[in-house]
């Protein structure tokens, strides 16, 4: 049953990364755009969003809830160490849920629209951002575990693990793949006559993301980052990665053909070639810290709350995603059964 709760940690993980994703990128391009066009890509994201935002969120839930039930001890070097990142994220996400609909229904249309979409423009690009320094925070080496905090400073505790040049870059990296996963999306979904926007847009993201990935790696080889040095030296890893890479001219074709379910399919191929990469270079030693590196599966819950977890997210599944689906299907978010 470990293998379930496993599963379903890591199909999660996948979906928040893609669905969420895009909803955040949402944000960065409306940010990212021209005065004219912030408007029209306001609108779109309304229209093609508005209705499914909400269920993206899920996804978290269900991974801090598997974490927090299966995984107790690593889910308590999470919260107690990187408690700052993620309370900034937790307010980014509030703060963007909240400038989203007062912007679209606020019964009175006065300046307050413009802080609205400031903050929902900020919020979108600053949350993935520390959602990335996050990951980077628990790879860079820079943690450290005790149970004496008078030892060290509140800064080398709990600053200085997030807010590093390697941790900073992963931050923007996972940005730069919200906008690329965002603008691909919003191809198929824009007028015929706003169509280049998101097609100049989308391969715009496709360089930043391939350019700010070779700064990760390079940055962590060169400074002996040690996931990074096992990263580059797992031939599995890299194979993803060189997957990752072939299917860029596809993509990039499929950009220029505004071919909206194809290069959908190969952007989440993508992800999923780049997660799997990140994540099999050290599974399942996901924590590196100064002293030791630490296993998802140390300090694992008992096999009855294994087994009782993983029987619910089997039910959990069956009755969540044909609702999900269904509601993805009503509001034309998936369209490939329709061609």
């Amino acid at each position: 049953m470990l293998y379930v709760v496993l599963l379903f940690l890591a199909i999660s993980l996948l979906l928040y990364v893609i669905l969420a994703g895009a909803d955040f990128g949402a944000g960065i391009v409306e940010l990212l755009s021209s005065k004219k066009n912030q408007e029209q890509t306001k609108k779109t994201i309304y229209r093609v969003m508005g209705p499914v935002w909400e269920a993206n969120h899920i996804w978290i839930i269900i991974m801090i809830v598997i974490l927090w039930v299966a995984f107790p001890k690593f889910y308590n070097v999470l919260v107690v160490y990187l408690h700052i990142p993620l309370t900034l994220t937790l307010l980014g996400i509030t703060l963007r849920g909240v400038a989203f609909v007062f912007r679209h229904y606020d019964a009175f249309k006065d300046k307050s629209q413009i802080v609205y979409d400031w903050m929902f423009r900020v919020s979108s690009l600053l949350t993935p951002i520390f959602i990335g320094m996050t990951f980077g925070a628990t790879v860079s080496g820079e943690l450290i575990i005790t149970e004496n905090y008078t030892d060290y400073s509140f800064e080398e505790l709990f600053i200085a693990p997030w807010l590093n040049i390697f941790s900073i870059v992963v931050g923007f990296f996972f940005a730069g793949l919200c906008a690329f996963l965002s603008s691909i999306l919003l191809i198929g979904e824009a007028e015929a006559n706003n169509t280049n926007i998101y097609l100049r847009k989308s391969k715009i993201a496709t360089i930043v993301i391939i350019l700010l990935g070779f700064i990760v790696l390079t940055y962590g080889f060169f400074n002996d980052i040690k996931f990074v040095t096992a990263f580059v030296n797992n031939p599995y890893a890299i194979g993803l990665i060189l997957l990752s890479a072939l299917l860029i001219y596809p993509l990039l074709h499929s950009i220029k053909k505004a071919k909206q379910i194809l290069s959908r399919a190969l952007a989440g191929l993508q992800v999923l070639f780049i997660l799997t990469a990140a994540l099999i270079t050290h599974y399942p030693y996901l924590i590196i810290t100064k002293q030791a590196e630490l296993s998802l599966l140390d300090g694992i819950a008992p096999e009855s709350t294994i087994t009782v977890l993983g029987i619910s997210l089997i039910v959990g599944g069956l009755l969540i995603i044909p609702g999900l689906f269904h509601l993805l299907k009503s509001f034309k978010m998936i369209k490939i059964l329709e061609r």
